[in-house]
């Protein structure tokens, strides 16, 4: 799950400071103004949370509101200060892992169902003064990657073909895989597979690609949107019995700002994430990290492709 790190959030720093490209110069040229507080969008420190920002941040423009962006120099913990201290009020989240880091270690309360994780997260965020809008069918959760040539000689296309062949695997991931419901411990409980003994410890990112890459390991444990995947044409392997976490991308916004603006901007935010989809996300994610592409072109782009912009 994305970044379940549980530092506390008092006093957190804000490291970068940007205005949203399609907010420079206020509401759209076309759109009457809407009158009300300044909403400003968090992004956490990796591409995909900084072009979902663009994404909303962009359409709200276009539709009259006032937007700005405040770029945050970490992850959760650093972004829930933000909140706390009023310089954010609008985030792109992910379902599962928010719940996981509000409600303390050694808790498990997600899902595989994103309603149900969502309602379950907005009992944590009632606390806080925050609202969770209708999360996504977009979802970036963990994944188990092989190659297309590791797919067809040991025949698995999904995790329930990984039983019985654990002595010809070599799973290679983020440390918490050994602990995370969501990982190993997950494909023995519901798979009944054990590949505790075939683990290698590396990260959620560069050195474990490295690792697959090298076929140092032959099987991945990736974030599912990773637009490396696509690009390589590597095989996600089918979570056929619904193991993994709903990370789907939700907004969560201040009851400030849910308040101040109701139902036509919660509408609005609604009908931007039901028209994101995992396959969008992860082209997206292609686009920033392989083609290097900015992230409010290709935001810009999506909207305009889904006729949200012209």
């Amino acid at each position: 799950m994305r970044n379940k790190n549980r530092k506390g959030v008092i006093g957190a720093l804000l490291v970068a400071v940007a205005i949203l490209a399609a907010a420079c110069g206020g509401a759209g040229d076309d759109a009457e103004a809407v009158e009300g507080p300044e909403i400003v969008v968090g992004a956490q420190d990796f591409g995909e949370s900084a072009i979902l920002g663009e994404i909303y941040g962009q359409v709200l423009t276009d539709r009259g509101y006032t937007v700005s962006s405040q770029a945050l120099g970490g992850f959760r913990d650093i972004e829930m200060g933000a909140f706390e201290g009023g310089d954010i009020n609008f985030a792109p989240e992910y379902a599962a892992s928010m719940l996981e880091f509000l409600n303390g270690p050694d808790v498990a309360e997600a899902t595989s169902d994103a309603v149900e994780t969502t309602e379950i997260l907005q009992g944590y965020l009632d606390d806080v003064g925050l609202v969770a809008y209708t999360p996504s069918d977009a979802v970036d959760t963990n994944s188990f990657v092989v190659t297309p040539e590791t797919s067809e000689e040991l025949g698995i296309t999904s995790l329930s073909d990984l039983a019985g062949k654990e002595d010809e695997l070599i799973l290679g991931g983020p440390a918490d895989c050994e602990t995370n419901p969501f990982c190993i411990p997950g494909l023995q409980e519901v798979y009944g597979v054990d590949l505790s003994g075939n683990f290698r410890s590396l990260d959620a990112g560069a050195v474990t690609l490295q690792a697959f890459e090298a076929g140092e390991i032959n099987i991945a444990v990736l974030f599912s949107t990773n637009g490396v995947i696509a690009d390589e044409g590597w095989i996600l392997l089918e979570d056929d019995q619904t193991m993994l976490a709903a990370d789907n991308v939700v907004p969560v916004v201040t009851t400030d700002i849910d308040e101040a603006y109701g139902e036509d901007f919660r509408s609005l935010v609604d009908e931007v994430s039901a028209a994101l989809t995992t396959e969008a996300l992860t082209e997206m994610n292609r686009l920033f990290d392989i083609e290097r592409e900015d992230a409010d072109a290709i935001a810009r782009q999506w909207l305009t492709d889904n006729g949200f912009l012209e």
